[in-house]
């Protein structure tokens, strides 16, 4: 599975997030900032999980396609993924 630039800036993106959270933390602040962030991350993670079980599972389904495989239990295994990442 190659990763698109964008999914490496987003994880990007959330590391920072959560180094603003460890400071928020360290600085005492109110708990409801806090949260705050740390709902932002969470939305971000969620968010690039999906981008990347879609990136995978259409890259699978081409594959599937030029082989002239299956497609169904590969969009099963991708929503199990996006399931279990809940």
């Amino acid at each position: 599975m190659e990763y698109d630039k964008s999914v490496i800036n987003r994880l990007k993106r959330i590391e920072g997030q959560i180094r603003g959270v460890l400071n928020m933390i360290e600085q005492n602040k109110d708990c409801r900032e806090v949260i705050t962030q740390l709902s932002a991350s969470r939305t971000g993670i969620d968010r690039t999980i999906g981008l990347i079980v879609s990136m995978n599972l259409e890259q699978c389904v081409r594959e599937n396609i030029e082989n002239g495989e299956d497609r169904k239990e590969l969009v099963k295994e991708a929503v199990n993924l996006l399931v279990k990442s809940r």
